[in-house]
């Protein structure tokens, strides 16, 4: 097949909903990881998180039939968990690397012990309730630009109105400015009197939070369906957003949207007959990771303080 066939306005509309819709769980979990490392603290085990999330949030949907049960849930989870995260990061002041891997592995034994525990070895697996795609009146049947951009489900819309309403918080209010303020220079903003262990508590639950609803969204606005490491290094992902993004929520909103179209190029040229190893095709989100990682795509500035554990004199 050439490559005018490939290029047409069906396979371009398509391509570029699907970027979007794919954009969306590592959009959430780099945003919430935006904050925790402005307050000075990374957080690796964003990965766990979204397994997690994403297998709590198919339990209660299945189970209740409730999709939007299922992404509170998702979101409990994980502040619940990055509450014990939070505590081995601040307070024990553990290095942040290793305990963040630990937690990865630990989700993913926990997580596939739990789902065969409850659902069984079963052969076909079990689809929950998601959410469904809305029909915006109007907008929906505008050629071409309405299945691109009006034609998803309401976790889309949510996640990228998300994206403003981070940006309005950490640049356009006293939390934001203490929190980047603790990031930077934890000892001088101690001394202005801002609590640095609370706000780096609350920075680490929020990247919970958002990485537990990123499960969800994962299950519930495009699988359906859980298994083992569905999450397949999205966590990771996501924190090469955030310095593919510069700290920034609406960079990283970009950022993501590059990972999604890679995401999406690679599931919608596997359609077409080429001799391209489908594993090659695969490997294009991951080789964008790589090179975020790197520098070679520009030198990002992290936060001064990021890492670095404060202890009050």
């Amino acid at each position: 097949m050439g490559l005018e066939q490939i290029l047409t306005s069906a396979f371009l509309v398509t391509w570029l909903a699907a970027s979007i819709r794919l954009a969306g769980p590592v959009l959430l979990a780099a945003l919430g990881e935006t904050f925790d490392e402005l307050a000075g603290v990374l957080n690796i085990g964003i990965e766990g998180t979204i397994l997690i999330g994403a297998l709590t949030s198919f339990l209660i949907s299945f189970q209740l039939g409730s999709p939007v049960l299922g992404v509170l849930g998702a979101i409990l989870v994980g502040l619940l968990f990055n509450l014990f995260l939070a505590w081995m990061y601040i307070d024990v002041k553990a290095n942040q690397v290793v305990v963040g891997i630990i937690f990865n592995l630990m989700a993913l034994g926990l997580t596939s012990f739990a789902s065969r525990a409850i659902l069984g070895a079963q052969a076909k697996p079990q689809k929950a309730a998601m959410f469904h795609e809305l029909h915006l009146p109007l907008l929906s049947d505008i050629p071409i630009l309405g299945p691109i951009f009006f034609s998803h489900s309401i976790l889309v819309y949510i996640t990228f109105a998300l994206v403003f309403v981070s940006g309005f918080v950490l640049y356009r209010t006293k939390f934001g400015l203490k929190l980047r303020a603790v990031g930077e220079h934890p000892r001088a903003a101690d001394t202005a009197g801002i609590n640095v262990f609370r706000i780096r508590y609350i920075g680490v639950l929020i990247s919970g939070a958002a990485a537990g609803m990123a499960g969800a969204y994962l299950v519930l606005s495009q699988l359906g369906i859980f298994r083992d490491n569905i999450v397949a290094g999205r966590g990771f992902i996501a924190l090469a957003i955030v310095i593919f993004g510069r700290w920034n929520p609406y960079k990283a909103a970009i950022a993501a949207l590059v990972f999604g179209a890679a995401d999406a190029l690679q599931l919608s040229l596997q359609i077409f007959v080429f001799n391209i190893p489908p594993q090659l095709l695969l490997s294009l989100p991951y080789v964008l990771t790589i090179l975020a990682m790197s520098g070679l795509l520009g030198k990002a500035t992290q936060p001064t303080a990021l890492m670095t554990p404060y202890t009050k004199n």
